[in-house]
């Protein structure tokens, strides 16, 4: 699948309110990052076996009810355009948030010198994935963390058509630190992304200054039809 200058359009997307949303929440929309028909050629890829290195049944391991399948390298080319065009844009809110936290880890500019560290340290698996939920179907709250090298923020894209190609299946996120916790449900169309964080973000303290809260995300249960997702993962994976 050729890339098309609709796969470039998260250069267009509004980047100063996603970082105010991502510093306020967590996650962060990014409203028609794909249009219908590339969700579509997305989704029909699920049953080609051969373009993944992995599929995993979440109820074998604990995590849900569902699968998903990691691609191998290399990786579609719409996915690819993806995952490299959006890591430019992540990575200083990502060198930011590491400085508010106290964490000296700091991210470079490209996708690629970032895989190359992974690499080096022995992640050398892709992360990219895509998920099929059915009826019943949902995924627990998680983190998506892969060996030493993490990058902080994520994407998962919808394929399907939210009401028509199922209902319930919603994207859910919560959030805890000390003494609280919260949860977000973040309404999605076809084609729109959600951004979220990986593991852990800098939200104020109470007495000033910046502390770590704990953040997962996962899937409500579907109630019919069936839910197709693209996650893009930003490290690799031992």
């Amino acid at each position: 699948m050729p890339p098309t200058d609709d796969a470039l359009c998260a250069d267009r997307q509004n980047w100063a309110a996603i970082e105010r949303e991502l510093d306020a929440n967590g996650n962060a929309v990014m409203p028609g990052l794909l249009t219908a028909p590339q969700c579509a050629d997305l989704a029909a890829l699920y049953s080609l076996d051969e373009s993944y290195r992995a599929r995993i049944i979440m109820a074998r391991h604990g995590f849900g009810r569902g699968e998903y399948k990691y691609w191998a390298y290399p990786l579609p080319s719409l996915i690819q355009e993806l995952r490299r065009s959006l890591y430019p844009h992540l990575a200083p809110i990502a060198n930011r948030w590491n400085q508010q936290l106290g964490i000296d880890v700091r991210y470079p500019d490209t996708l690629q010198a970032f895989l190359d560290r992974c690499h080096a340290a022995g992640q050398t698996r892709p992360t990219p994935l895509m998920l099929k939920y059915g009826l019943g179907d949902y995924n627990c709250l998680h983190q998506d963390l892969y060996g030493e090298h993490v990058f902080p923020l994520q994407a998962a894209i919808l394929l399907s058509r939210p009401a028509t190609d199922f209902t319930g299946g919603e994207f859910v996120m919560t959030e805890s630190g000390s003494g609280y916790q919260r949860a977000d449900v973040v309404p999605l169309r076809q084609g729109d992304a959600v951004i979220f964080t990986v593991n852990q973000r800098p939200v104020p303290g109470r007495r000033g200054g910046m502390r770590k809260a704990a953040m997962r995300h996962g899937v409500s249960r579907v109630h019919s039809g069936r839910r197709y997702t693209a996650g893009l993962i930003f490290h690799d994976a031992r």
